[in-house]
């Protein structure tokens, strides 16, 4: 009896030998608020409950890959988004009468993070992976400067930063490297540009919070 022994192939065997790579990103995120209520939020005779609503959205970017050591790489990755984040008010006015009221906040971003990357030792044609850095962004749809005569608005300034965190998986194919890849951002500054309307007097601060999953190419 012969007995025939299978050979795993491992593909792009010299790719992790190269000192910079360059891909593009696809991915969906969900966006919200870390919202910090007034100190007086109880006390106000109009704004009876507000809460953050997550929306959906998706994004895509341009990959720069440098190799640090076998381990450790150093990624650049501008990205452009898309999102929504609603902030939902139940309002009681000098009637008694009350209205939930949903003002929606839309942001598209110039995303330039600057990321570490951990990888795991290279097991067949997989290798595990954690990255976190930080993240500078700028809402090019801001309107922390405009004034309307037909609607209240919900200000947000046009500059963000903060730090993202995630993981994700190197999956090597024969003719590239594909990886899904989960990440989360924290904003740190107060991005709320308050202008004294009901809408925001009864916020204190407001901090991004962004969740995204990607797939990478390279």
């Amino acid at each position: 009896m012969v007995s025939a022994q299978k050979t795993r192939v491992n593909n792009l065997e010299k790719y992790d030998k190269q000192k910079i790579h360059f891909g593009f990103l696809l991915g969906i995120n969900t966006t919200d608020f870390r919202v910090n209520r007034a100190s007086n939020f109880y006390k106000l005779d109009s704004v009876l409950v507000l809460e953050p609503q997550k929306k959906g959205g998706f994004n895509l970017g341009i990959i720069t890959d440098l190799k640090i050591s076998e381990n450790f790489n150093l990624r650049f990755v501008p990205e452009l988004a898309f999102s929504q984040r609603d902030l939902e008010y139940y309002i009681q006015y000098p009637t008694k009468k009350t209205e939930t009221v949903v003002k929606k906040v839309e942001s598209t971003f110039l995303n330039f993070p600057l990321d570490v990357k951990f990888k795991s030792n290279r097991v067949g044609n997989y290798r595990f992976y954690v990255l976190g850095g930080f993240r500078y962004a700028i809402d090019m749809v801001s309107q922390a400067k405009v004034n309307s005569d037909t609607e209240v608005l919900v200000k947000l300034k046009k500059n963000d930063y903060g730090y993202e965190i995630g993981f994700g998986i190197d999956c090597y194919l024969e003719l590239f490297k594909f990886a899904p890849e989960i990440k989360m951002f924290q904003g740190i500054p107060n991005v709320l540009a308050s202008d004294g309307a009901v809408y925001t007097t009864s916020i204190k601060a407001l901090r991004s919070r962004i969740f995204a999953l990607s797939l990478t190419f390279e």
